[in-house]
Formats: C-alpha cells, sequence, structure tokens
C-alpha cells in the first residue's frame, strides 16, 4: 500500500525522482524509484533524518511548534521532507526544475493516507 502512494507522488510530479517513507532512526518503511533515478533515496533519507531531527529541536527550543516540512534545494536535486506523525516522514526528490508547488500539495494531500495505514 505505501509503495502505490509513493509511486503516484512521483509518477504525478513532473521531475520526481524518487520518493520514500522513513522513520526517524533513518530505518525505510518502504520506498519508490524511477528506473535509473541518479540518486539513492534510502541514503538522502537516512542522512537527511538526522537534519530533520535537529530542525525538529530547534523549533521546539524557539517555541515556534513542530517542524511540518523542509525543502532542501542543491545543484543536482531538490528533496522535500513532509513529517507524516512523531515517528515518521516522507522524503521526496526530484530535479531542480521541478513543480515544487504541486510536489507540496501531493505530500500534504498524501500524508494523511500513508498515516491512516501506519495505524
Amino acid at each position: 500500500m505505501f509503495q502505490a502512494v509513493l509511486k503516484e507522488v512521483v509518477e504525478n510530479t513532473e521531475g520526481g525522482i524518487a520518493t520514500l517513507l522513513m522513520d526517524f532512526e533513518g530505518i525505510p518503511v518502504d520506498s519508490y524509484s524511477k528506473p535509473g533515478a541518479a540518486f539513492d533515496i534510502t541514503t538522502i533519507g537516512a542522512e537527511f533524518s538526522v537534519v530533520l531531527k535537529s530542525i525538529q529541536r530547534a523549533a521546539e527550543m524557539l517555541d515556534a511548534g513542530n517542524a511540518a516540512e523542509i525543502a532542501i534545494q542543491a545543484e543536482k536535486v531538490t528533496t522535500l521532507i513532509r513529517v507524516v506523525n512523531n515517528s515518521y516522514f516522507v522524503a521526496f526528490s526530484m530535479t531542480p526544475d521541478a513543480n515544487i508547488g504541486k510536489a507540496r500539495y501531493l505530500l500534504r494531500t498524501k500524508v494523511p493516507v500513508l498515516l491512516k495505514e501506519l495505524a
């Protein structure tokens, strides 16, 4: 079930490369990558899980509320991270010229589906 949702996000976003459901400890639950993807989404998720935990702690210390979404734009790949709950997040990697607005929308609307399946 998870992979179908993850695939839908990638395939319905122009420039989508791969997406991943992962826990905050860096353990992947499921993923989907387009064939020949230049980046390993599991490695991206594991590396950014550390950064995400730091961002969450900083937001908490600033009394800013829970971090819900983070975007990392690099020269060759843009990664959008959306928090699912206290234990899981979704990471979505795309080309730098991808439609990030549509990616944000799809992740925001698919998180409740993933959350329901995690219960």
